[in-house]
């Protein structure tokens, strides 16, 4: 990786993180340390899969009345990277063993944002060795890009191992919060970026984490709600807040996609476009809730009462847009769907 996303990863997480901040393991990284690794024929390893029942197949309570499409009849396929939930002290990655990470990233991390997809494709979500969150407030920088390489290096394996058995040429949306965008980022610029499964991205949601206009060769920006094969990326804080010091140079150039209008040119968004968030209890949807607007590389939301407190969002990143981003992926699966209908015919 390049100086400046070593020293990004590591500052970015001090303040995404900071308050409920965590020690860094005390030791170097050690490959004797490494947990086993994952086997994605077992779905014991997947967080979220279409051949058990999971997290990602519940909705809010406001939307429980609507029937719920068979994952048969689905025409696309989510391949959602969680965030980091794991918060031990002394292994720089998780066990995929450990029940508490296994029931705080299904409850949390599936329940709350995996789900938001479950109307557009059968959502696939692999648990992996991530990095503890501690790792990111560590000084011993090449352990914490060790730990990182593991927990990517499962992605990576997941995806191939998804593409191996399950895609058969179906449309992907690739979605992912937080340490899942750093190896979103990565696992879109290596599989679709240029590539032939360029043709079959609907659209990559990768949310929480900054990521330069330039990051991809082929891939553009999204600055249209119906817009497919293309990226979108946003970090939520306080409307008129700047952020300090410690960010100085961090959100430089980096792509702001709104999520209420869906444009990336830093329009304006009002309350009454909002079309809901989902609070912790997973129960209501609430709309006109908030407005928003890009500013300098950062996404300006006014406050969500009572939804987070401080003035960084991005625990409620995609929580906050939850109904926005549910219907934007069916709206860009949607019209996907219409130019390939189309090209068929054509063929």
């Amino acid at each position: 990786m390049k100086t400046w996303t070593l020293l990004s990863f590591f500052i970015l997480a001090l303040a995404f993180f900071s308050c409920n901040p965590r020690e860094a393991p005390k030791q170097a990284f050690s490959v004797e340390g490494i947990p086993s690794s994952p086997d994605y024929t077992k779905l014991e390893h997947w967080s979220a899969h279409p051949d058990k029942k999971d997290l990602a197949d519940t909705v809010p309570r406001d939307l429980a009345a609507l029937p719920l499409v068979a994952d048969r009849e689905l025409k696309a396929d989510v391949f959602f990277i969680h965030p980091t939930t794991f918060r031990g002290e002394q292994e720089w990655n998780a066990a995929l063993e450990d029940d508490v990470v296994n029931n705080r990233t299904d409850n949390l991390a599936i329940k709350h944002q995996a789900s938001i997809f479950n109307a557009a494709g059968r959502v696939f979500a692999p648990r992996y060795r991530q990095m503890v969150l501690g790792g990111f407030y560590s000084e011993d920088k090449a352990s914490m890009m060790k730990a990182v390489e593991v927990a990517y290096e499962d992605v990576k394996g997941a995806f191939e191992h998804y593409l191996e058995n399950y895609n058969h040429g179906r449309p992907i949306i690739l979605a992912s919060h937080s340490q899942g965008t750093v190896h979103g980022i990565r696992l879109v610029k290596e599989f679709f970026d240029g590539k032939d499964l360029q043709d079959k991205l609907v659209c990559a949601y990768l949310i929480g984490w900054p990521i330069r206009q330039d990051t991809f060769k082929s891939i553009p920006v999204c600055n249209e709600p119906s817009q497919t094969g293309c990226v979108v990326g946003w970090c939520s804080w306080k409307k008129g807040k700047i952020p300090g010091e410690a960010f100085k140079g961090f959100y430089d150039d980096a792509l702001v996609v709104n999520p209420i209008n869906w444009k990336a040119d830093g329009s304006y968004a009002s309350k009454e476009m909002h079309k809901g968030l989902v609070g912790i209890d997973y129960k209501k949807i609430k709309d006109q809730q908030v407005d928003a607007q890009a500013h300098e590389g950062i996404l300006w939301v006014s406050r969500p009462l009572p939804f987070v407190q401080g003035a960084n969002y991005h625990i409620g990143d995609l929580n906050i847009f939850w109904l926005d981003v549910r219907k934007n992926s069916l709206e860009r699966l949607q019209a996907f769907l219409d130019v390939e209908g189309s090209e068929s015919k054509n063929n």
